[in-house]
């Protein structure tokens, strides 16, 4: 998951097509169970969260607990994000979801998970001489940026590069793990779903993001084909599927609503912001657009929810402090759509500013008090850096 104000183009009614037909409507049912909400029925349950549906063996999203805790790119609070480690730490503190991973592609077609196509700040790969060539800049959806892309390497000069922590200066115990992984190929992250399923003798979930969709098919690279292409090959293209997915792009999730029967949801960053492919079809709609119960009611017509950041469920003042709650979390509730937002992380610099300690970069601050407050809109679920703590906040909400 990224801070982009990525992409979409305006969705057609007829973008559902014979797939609503197919399990769309089902879908969106289920994922909608779960809209009864974190603050209402959750009340109650001794030490548990609710569960969305009718409780164990109801399958699919209806078995997750709400709030749903989502570890975001894993555990990547205490490990290099997009690693097997980070996702396997994320299992282990207790997330119900794992962001498994951002899906770029390789230049040979592969897809890999790392938070963006760039790959200098989360790979050894300045360290390589032989690929000191590739570096380049490039726009990518607006933004010059300059580094080495994945769509330049084949997997297996990527698999030559070892992961590395993305903000050491928040995060310095996580430089200990640098060089200790690889970076995953999303075949490798369905694989070792099914070996942590069996293990743990419990459904694991992942939740992939397919990035810069536009900028990808423009290179002949388009990842929808390809998610949908393995997704199908291990079983797990189905309405009830442990697999959610998700984009900044609104055309990508309806693209893929006639490819797969996968709970779908569609990611929304800042209100001024306009998704990507909105800015290559000359939509002229910003987020704050989308977020209104127009926009909100097309975005159910092929998706079962949404992805805001955490500043759409409740506005920062000049300050940086909390203000007062929007109304999205009923209005996306009203047509049938949950709400994941995004991210939770213990660090102060990445908290509102009512809840840090101290100004340290990389001290904790009263991240217990931000969950609460998120908490009692009604959110779905949250993704976070540091499931363990999620767990522990959504106990103290249940109990409260």
């Amino acid at each position: 998951m990224g801070t982009q104000g990525s992409q979409g183009t305006r969705g057609s009614q007829g973008s559902q097509g014979s797939n609503e037909q197919a399990g769309g409507t089902g879908r969106r049912a289920l994922l909608g169970a779960a809209v009864l909400g974190a603050g209402g029925a959750v009340l109650g349950m001794s030490g548990t969260a609710r569960a969305a549906g009718a409780g164990p063996g109801s399958g699919g999203v209806k078995s997750l607990p709400v709030p749903t805790i989502i570890g975001h790119r894993g555990a990547s609070g205490y490990r290099p994000e997009h690693t097997l480690g980070a996702y396997q730490l994320a299992l282990d503190l207790g997330a119900d979801i794992v962001e498994a991973g951002d899906l770029v592609p390789t230049k040979d077609g592969h897809l890999v998970c790392r938070h963006e196509p760039e790959i200098g700040g989360t790979t050894d790969v300045a360290n390589h001489p032989e690929f000191a060539g590739r570096k380049t800049t490039k726009v990518l959806d607006g933004v010059s940026t300059t580094g080495w892309f994945t769509e330049d390497f084949t997997l297996a000069e990527l698999k030559t590069l070892r992961a590395i922590e993305r903000i050491p200066a928040n995060r310095p115990h996580n430089t200990l793990y640098n060089g200790r992984w690889e970076i995953p190929t999303f075949e490798e992250v369905l694989k070792w779903q099914d070996e942590q399923t069996r293990r743990r003798g419990k459904q694991v979930w992942i939740y992939p993001e397919l990035k810069h969709p536009t900028y990808f098919r423009k290179l002949g690279l388009g990842l929808e084909e390809r998610v949908a292409k393995l997704l199908r090959k291990y079983g797990r293209d189905k309405w009830k599927s442990p697999v959610i997915i998700q984009s900044f792009e609104p055309t990508s999730i309806q693209r893929l609503n006639k490819l797969v029967d996968n709970p779908l949801v569609v990611l929304l960053s800042g209100p001024a912001t306009r998704p990507w492919d909105f800015v290559e079809t000359g939509d002229p709609r910003t987020v704050a657009d989308l977020v209104k119960p127009a926009g909100l009611r097309e975005i159910a017509s092929y998706a079962q929810g949404i992805g805001p950041t955490l500043d759409l469920i409740i506005p920062k003042d000049a300050a940086g402090r909390l203000t007062q709650p929007t109304t999205l979390v009923k209005d996306a509730h009203k047509v049938g759509l949950v709400l994941h937002p995004w991210t939770l992380r213990n660090e102060n610099p990445f908290l509102p500013a009512d809840f840090r300690k101290g100004t340290d970069v990389d001290a904790y601050g009263d991240v217990f008090g931000a969950y609460k407050a998120y908490f009692a809109t009604g959110i779905d679920g949250v993704f976070t850096d540091q499931p363990d703590t999620g767990v522990l906040a959504r106990e103290d909400f249940v109990n409260s």
